[in-house]
């Protein structure tokens, strides 16, 4: 059964979408979390539940997160769509530590890809459907611009501030 909520956030309404796991705290797993005007996120669907009870552990660590007292977050993901590369990506952003940026590069180096690859990687990290928890905001252009987030620039920018590292204003 898929599950949704919404939550108030620093980054505006955000859509919490999940599905029930018996292993998960508080018993759902995170299938996307979408942020409004985001590029490619998630709608309310029919059929959907809304059950912000089920999204309480997910919720409360994410105004930890925000309320800059939670550096790592503890949230089973439901289980990934994607291509095997996209999948390599975004677990190479799980490794990305708080309060730190990498750049494209770094991440097609990570996953066994070529250097000229960096466009893929981008495209990848633009499919991630976990925004904020799976941190492609850390992210940016090897001259460390900001660059290509699906929820903005100001966004990542935002999040970023959050964990103390101070973006370059491109």
């Amino acid at each position: 059964m898929t599950l949704y909520t919404t939550l108030d956030s620093p980054l505006g309404e955000l859509l919490l979408v999940g599905e029930e796991s018996a292993t998960a705290p508080g018993g759902t797993a995170l299938a996307s979390l979408t942020v409004p005007g985001q590029k490619g996120g998630a709608t309310v669907q029919d059929g959907w539940t809304y059950d912000p009870e089920a999204f309480a552990e997910i919720a409360r660590q994410l105004r930890a997160y925000f309320d800059g007292k939670l550096t790592r977050f503890g949230i089973e993901y439901a289980p990934t769509r994607g291509t095997d590369f996209q999948r390599r990506v975004w677990k190479a952003l799980e490794a990305v530590p708080y309060g730190t940026t990498t750049t494209y590069g770094a991440i097609a180096a990570d996953v066994g890809a070529a250097r000229g690859a960096v466009r893929a990687v981008g495209t990848a990290i633009g499919a991630n459907p976990l925004l904020v928890v799976r941190p492609c905001h850390r992210v940016i252009a090897a001259d460390g611009s900001l660059s290509g987030y699906a929820a903005g620039p100001a966004r990542k920018r935002q999040l970023l501030g959050i964990e103390g590292v101070a973006p370059d204003a491109g």
